[in-house]
């Protein structure tokens, strides 16, 4: 069967209609965490969750009591994190590090990571970029030009 022109047309369109928008969408960092709740948490990387649309890992480190807890931590979108030089072998499991981030609105032992510090020292920002978070590099104003 061959389209003509207006049945091509209304085939796109109508493709256009069903593709869901909450595909093209993300969530802003203040929907579910605080800005107000800064933590920073050291402990033992459990597992790691290397997915899309953000990466997660489990983090082994004590709760506002001191007792052990898991804590699960959402990075970037892997993508964006291997821009950056960060890769998924830099965390072995088992291995201790420090993650700085912001908690979950609901009190849950869940956090949006800021930076993370492995064991041989090296350091990176590990949120997603242009969700609003603090320390979000996308969000730096440029200087104002000179007069």
């Amino acid at each position: 069967m061959i389209l003509d022109k207006s049945q091509l047309l209304g085939l796109l369109f109508s493709s256009l209609l069903i593709t869901p928008f909450s595909a093209f969408g993300h969530h802003a960092f203040a929907a579910e965490y605080d800005a107000d709740k800064p933590i920073t948490l050291n402990g033992k990387l459990t597992k790691i969750e290397w997915i899309n649309p953000h990466g997660y890992v489990h983090v082994d480190a004590k709760d506002a009591g001191g007792k052990p807890a898991d804590w699960l931590i959402e990075f970037g979108a892997p993508n964006a994190l291997l821009r950056k030089g960060f890769r998924k072998t830099d965390f072995p499991v088992g291995s201790d590090v420090v993650v700085k981030g912001y908690q979950a609105k609901n009190g849950a032992n869940a956090a949006a990571a800021s930076t993370v510090t492995l064991p041989d020292g090296r350091s990176f920002y590990a949120g997603s970029e242009g969700t609003g978070a603090p320390g979000d590099p996308s969000a730096a104003k440029p200087a104002a030009a000179a007069q």
